[in-house]
């Protein structure tokens, strides 16, 4: 049987709560903080649903809406908002007081009124700013939350359809579907997404953010607003988010062309400038290869009349400057300037007293590089090739290391192969520091105090403990082996981030991250230093003798994170793939055998044979298959020349020899 109550309106100062109501044992319930968002609700839209009352000792009990109850209380004790007072009459529905169903009512208006689903509250966000031109700021006012908290919310709620879905039937996790959000176009979500599940794997968030990145650079990167201006003159593809600070440059290659141009223009300005013989540009400097570079400095020089007379007025002015910067009472932002100030013509009179001689310049350059959201030039390095003429050695067909270059028949790797080898071997290593928790915290924590309270250079350059995400670009990042994606994927997810909200204050943050246990927080230590980690190769003992050392301890064995696999192989010719199934592996037969077969036969065979080696191979042939990489890319000291060899190496003249 169903009741009906009859419609009556009561004053605000008419209203006491009813002890038969549920929540009354709950003071907490009535909490300021926890009825804020209702009571802004009610100031903005009104009370939109009655409230359930009973005759009580002359007053109107409220049976059944207790909590906004309290609100209409609290606004009409603050005097705020206009229209609220104690003769304020609101919506109720009478009760009579012969009525037996007084708890159940209560406890089912309680039960039926539980939040609302995370996805329906994003897509109520997301078509409020839509179809009825609400703000941010309107939204926020209007539930009691952050600006903050309803700009996260925005962008949940326009996630592909598909994958809310997905989502809402528990198919993927709500964190899953969060990380969509990454990039605002649903199309490429939609692409993701099906690419991520079409073998049926478990979906992960991290999987998910990383597959994103291929797709395009954010606006408020700091590489997308350096770019972005020339990057739309040219036409570049914008994806467009609600919020700004979220749409992304879709075409990945075009913004690393613009960068690279504008880059490869400072260089060249500087290269005029200083006159340096050549120019050059990179993305991110990178320190393994460059250390194989020299450097040459400018050296004092006897200034002419016009720069001695500079030098002399820069002097009277730093004088001045100094004087201007002891006073207590300057302002931060005018005590900057002059700092800024001082800085500029020190290094003019540097300039006026040093000079680099005409043999250096002739041998030396500027390379441009992206470093902490600028341009960073480095200024005097000398190659390789021309270090090793001016000391003496083979002429312009040798290397680095003074050696003749190598013959047709060897082999070598390119530069483009050579650097997405060192962004893999990256990756790599990153997996084997987030799995080694206690070993990576040591290490970041040595680096952190060492750096500060050690005298002379860092320990190592090949972290980074600045806060900040390597940055690493792969030519074919969508065909590498997973291997090491899926290790450090499981590892995020196995992190403890109750408390990263970013609707809470960072010092909320900060005191439940300090409230983790010591195992907890190693983890997140050790994920985030395993993301600085740069591209690299093997680390030379003399050269980085630390991260050498703290490799082999973590990592003794690339290939447990990572496989060769067609992606690499097809960027072998076909001589090295038959000189490396021979050579390396011992499989001497199989290589006579496929000399005849087109390259991508035999690149089909080595893909098969990496992940799965055959049960027809011998003892030695399996350890070699699961040991090889190629040598650089093997943790120094362990490498893979120093495992017994396969085979014995066929003679120059050897039926392998001929056939490769």
């Amino acid at each position: 049987m169903t009741t009906s109550f009859t419609p009556l309106t009561v004053a605000i100062g008419d209203l006491v709560p009813h002890p038969a109501n549920v929540r009354s044992n709950s003071p907490e319930t009535y909490d300021p903080e926890n009825i804020a968002h209702l009571k802004a609700s009610i100031a903005v839209l009104g009370l939109l649903q009655p409230l359930l009352v009973q005759k009580l000792d002359g007053k109107y009990a409220v049976l059944a809406g207790g909590r906004r109850h309290a609100a209409l209380k609290d606004l009409v004790a603050e005097k705020v908002e206009k229209g609220f007072t104690a003769k304020t009459k609101v919506d109720c529905r009478f009760v009579p007081e012969d009525c037996d169903v007084t708890t159940a009512l209560s406890l089912a208006e309680n039960i039926t009124q539980a939040p609302m689903n995370a996805i329906d509250e994003f897509e109520a966000f997301a078509r409020m700013m839509e179809v009825d031109g609400q703000t941010p700021e309107t939204i926020a006012k209007t539930f009691g939350t952050t600006v903050a908290a309803v700009k996260g919310r925005l962008r949940y709620g326009l996630i592909h359809p598909d994958i809310r879905a997905a989502a809402r039937g528990k198919v993927i996790t709500l964190d899953t579907m969060k990380a969509f959000a990454e990039h605002p176009s649903q199309e490429a979500q939609r692409e993701v997404f099906e690419a991520l599940t079409k073998d049926g794997g478990y979906l992960q968030a991290y999987t998910v953010r990383q597959a994103l990145k291929s797709r395009g650079v954010q606006v408020s990167d700091d590489i997308g607003a350096f770019v972005r201006a020339d990057y739309e003159e040219r036409g570049g593809a914008v994806a467009a988010d609600l919020l700004e600070e979220h749409s992304v440059l879709e075409d990945a290659a075009l913004v690393e062309t613009i960068l690279l141009e504008k880059l490869g223009a400072a260089a060249e300005e500087a290269r005029m400038r200083l006159g340096f013989a050549w120019a050059d540009a990179m993305v991110r400097y990178d320190y393994a290869t460059m250390a194989d570079y020299g450097r040459v400095y400018p050296g004092p020089i006897e200034p002419d009349e016009a720069a001695q007379k500079r030098i002399e007025d820069i002097t009277a002015e730093l004088e001045k400057l100094q004087l201007e910067m002891e006073d207590e009472g300057l302002e931060e932002d005018a005590y900057n300037a002059l700092y800024e100030r001082v800085d500029a013509l020190e290094e003019e009179a540097r300039d006026l007293q040093e000079a680099y001689s005409a043999e250096d310049l002739a041998r030396s350059g500027v390379i441009a590089s992206w470093s902490g959201g600028q341009v960073t030039l480095h200024v005097g390095l000398v190659r390789p090739e021309d270090t090793v003429k001016e000391e003496g050695a083979r002429g312009s067909s040798a290397g680095p290391t003074g050696e003749e270059a190598p013959d047709a028949g060897e082999i070598t790797y390119p530069a483009s192969l050579a650097e997405d080898l060192k962004t893999e071997r990256a990756m790599a290593l990153g997996t084997a520091m987030a799995l080694h928790p206690e070993a990576t915290l040591d290490l970041t924590l040595f680096k952190l105090v060492s750096d500060v309270l050690a005298s002379g250079m860092s320990v190592t350059q090949a972290i980074k403990i600045d806060a900040r995400k390597e940055y690493r670009s792969h030519a074919k990042m969508d065909e590498i082996d997973e291997t090491s994606l899926e290790q450090v994927a499981a590892a995020h997810e196995a992190l403890d981030l109750s408390w990263l909200d970013d609707t809470r204050a960072p010092a909320d943050q900060f005191a439940a991250f300090r409230a983790l246990k010591a195992g907890e927080k190693a983890k997140l230590v050790a994920y985030a230093t395993a993301s600085t980690t740069q591209s690299c190769f093997a680390r030379d003992r003399s050269r980085d003798s630390l991260m050498h050392a703290f490799e082999i301890e973590i990592m003794p064995d690339i290939r447990a994170h990572w496989t060769p696999n067609a992606a690499l192989f097809n960027r072998f010719k076909k001589a090295w793939l038959l000189k490396i199934l021979g050579d390396d592996l011992g499989l001497a037969q199989e290589a006579v055998t496929l000399a005849s077969s087109s390259k991508k036969e035999i690149v089909a065979f080595c893909d098969k044979l990496f992940a799965e080696p055959f049960a027809t191979l011998t003892d030695a042939q399996r350890a070699a298959v699961a040991a090889w990489c190629p040598p650089m890319m093997q943790t120094a000291g362990v490498a893979c020349d120093e495992a017994e060899p396969a085979a014995e190496t066929p003679e120059p003249d050897s039926e392998v020899a001929q056939a490769a």
